[in-house]
C-alpha cells in the first residue's frame, strides 16, 4: 500500500507543478466565460440593431394581402417596375428587393430576394415566414373568415413546467436549465473521462519506451504501478474539476453582480419616466420609510423581471449541490474504469501510433452512450432505453448525469454506483493481467489475440 501511495504522490505532483496544469487551470473557466460572452453579446447585437428595409415589387395580381413589417424588417410596396426600383432602391436607402411575381397562391414559386449584397439565412427565412403568412392570411380570408377571428387565431402559448413533489406539493421547473445543465453535464464528463484516461495511457507508453518501467518494475508490482498511475492522474483531473468550480462560481458571481446592477439601472430609470403626480406623491411618502424597508420593495420589483432573475428562477429547483457531487462520482468511476483499459493498451504498444486498432473499440461505448445520451434520453429520461444506458458501467457516466437534472430515484442512482463500482473492479482485474505482461514486451507488435493470450497466462 505505501508503494501504491508513493507512485501516487509523483504522479500527482509532477502533473500539478507543470506550467500547462496551472495555466490551463486558470485559463479554462475565462475562456469558457469569454467564449460563451462573446457569442450571447453578437447574438443580441444583431437581435437589436440589425434593421432591414425592403422594397416590394408585386406582379402578382392574386396576392393583394400586403406583408406586415417587424421589428426588425420594414416592407414598402412599390408600383413601379422591377427595373426603375433596381436602378433607385440603394439610393432610397432600400436594403434589398422582393419581387412577387405572378403564381398561384396554393404553390407559389419564383420568388426572389435581391441586393447588392448576399442576404444572410435568417434574413431569407424571415422573408419567407412574412410571405408564408400573408398568403394564408388572404387564403383564410377568402374562405369567409373575419379580421377578428383571424387576429384569435394568432396567440402565443407560454408554458411554465411544475413538478409534483412527494408530498404533492407543486415545485417550479425549468424544461430548458434542466435541458441545458443536463447536456453540459454529459459533454463535460465525456470530455474528462476522454482526455485523462489517454493521459494514463500516453504515460505508460512514455514510460515503456523510455525504459524507466523496467527499473520500477524491480521495486513494484505491476499492479502497483498500474493503480497508482490511475489513481495519481484521477486525483490530478478532480484537482483540476474542483478548481474551475470555484473560478467559475467566483467569475460567475461577478457577472451576476454586474448585470443585476445594469438591470437596477434601466429599471430605475423606467420608473422614473413613467411616475405621474401620484407617483410622485407617494414616492415622497416613501422618503420617510426606513432605508431598508425601501431597499427591500426595490429588490422584490427587481427580482420579478430582467434575465438575471430569469436564470436565478430557472435553476432554483435543480439541487446542484447534488448534482456537482453525483458528477464527481462518476467522473471518478468512469475515469477508473476507462482508465485500466487504456493503462492495458498503452503495456501493449511500443508507440502512440500503434494504439489505433485497440483504442477505437474501447472509445465506442463512450460515443455510443454520449450520442444516444443527449438524443434519446433529452427526449424521455424515464424510458427504458435511458434507464439501462445509466446503469451500464460503459454508459452510465453519461447517461446519470444528463438525466440526473430531470430527476432519477434514489434507489436507480444507488443501482448505478454500485454496479459501476463493480465494473470498475472488474476491469482492473482484467487490466492488470495484460499490463503485467505487456508492460515488458519490447520489439514485437501486439495484435488482440496476443492479448487474449495474455490474460490467460497464470501468475
Amino acid at each position: 500500500m505505501n508503494k501504491i501511495l508513493l507512485i501516487i504522490q509523483r504522479e500527482y505532483l509532477s502533473r500539478v507543478k507543470k506550467k500547462s496544469f496551472i495555466l490551463m487551470t486558470l485559463l479554462t473557466p475565462v475562456i469558457i466565460a469569454a467564449f460563451y460572452g462573446i457569442m450571447i453579446y453578437f447574438s443580441l447585437q444583431g437581435a437589436t440593431s440589425t434593421f432591414h428595409k425592403v422594397a416590394v415589387v408585386n406582379n402578382n395580381s392574386a396576392l393583394t394581402e400586403k406583408l406586415k413589417s417587424g421589428k426588425n424588417i420594414s416592407y414598402t410596396y412599390f408600383s413601379t417596375s422591377l427595373q426603375d426600383v433596381k436602378k433607385n432602391y440603394l439610393k432610397e436607402g432600400f436594403d434589398y428587393i422582393l419581387y412577387l411575381p405572378e403564381f398561384t397562391l396554393d404553390a407559389p414559386k419564383g420568388i426572389q430576394l435581391m441586393g447588392d449584397k448576399q442576404a444572410s439565412l435568417a434574413l431569407n427565412s424571415k422573408v419567407a415566414n412574412d410571405l408564408e403568412e400573408t398568403l394564408r392570411t388572404q387564403q383564410l380570408k377568402a374562405s369567409g373568415i373575419a379580421q377578428q377571428d383571424l387576429d384569435r387565431l394568432s396567440t402565443s402559448v407560454d408554458i411554465d413546467t411544475m413538478k409534483i413533489g412527494q408530498n404533492g406539493k407543486e415545485e417550479d421547473s425549468s424544461a430548458g436549465a434542466t435541458t441545458i445543465i443536463g447536456s453540459a453535464a454529459g459533454i463535460l464528463m465525456f470530455m474528462f473521462i476522454l482526455l485523462y484516461g489517454i493521459q494514463v495511457m500516453r504515460g505508460v507508453i512514455e514510460e515503456k519506451t523510455s525504459r524507466i518501467i523496467e527499473v520500477m518494475i524491480s521495486s513494484v508490482k505491476p499492479f502497483q504501478l498500474m493503480m497508482g498511475k490511475i489513481i495519481g492522474i484521477a486525483l490530478v483531473g478532480l484537482t483540476q474539476f474542483i478548481l474551475w468550480i470555484i473560478l467559475t462560481t467566483a467569475i460567475s458571481t461577478v457577472a451576476v453582480q454586474f448585470f443585476t446592477g445594469k438591470d437596477k439601472a434601466a429599471q430605475t430609470m423606467q420608473s422614473a419616466s413613467t411616475l405621474d403626480n401620484k407617483d410622485t406623491e407617494k414616492a415622497g411618502q416613501a422618503i420617510t420609510d426606513s432605508q431598508q424597508t425601501k431597499k427591500a420593495k426595490i429588490q422584490d420589483k427587481l427580482s420579478e423581471s430582467g434575465p438575471v432573475a430569469y436564470v436565478q428562477k430557472s435553476l432554483a429547483h435543480l439541487d446542484l449541490t447534488k448534482i456537482i457531487l453525483v458528477f464527481i462520482f462518476f467522473f471518478l468511476g468512469g475515469y477508473l474504469f476507462y482508465s485500466a483499459l487504456y493503462a492495458a493498451i498503452g503495456s501493449a504498444v511500443d508507440s502512440e501510433t500503434e494504439t489505433q486498432q485497440f483504442v477505437m473499440p474501447v472509445m465506442m461505448p463512450l460515443f455510443v452512450g454520449y450520442a444516444l445520451s443527449l438524443s434519446v434520453i433529452s427526449n424521455d429520461p424515464y424510458g427504458p432505453i435511458a434507464f439501462w444506458l445509466s446503469m451500464i458501467p460503459f454508459t452510465s457516466p453519461i447517461a446519470m448525469m444528463v438525466r440526473l437534472p430531470y430527476g432519477v430515484p434514489d434507489w436507480q442512482l444507488g443501482l448505478s454506483m454500485v454496479l459501476l463500482i463493480i465494473g470498475f473492479v472488474g476491469t482492473v482485474w482484467f487490466a492488470s493481467k495484460i499490463y503485467r505482461v505487456g508492460i515488458l514486451m519490447y520489439g514485437k507488435k501486439t495484435s488482440l489475440k496476443e492479448m487474449i493470450k495474455w490474460f490467460t497466462y497464470k501468475n
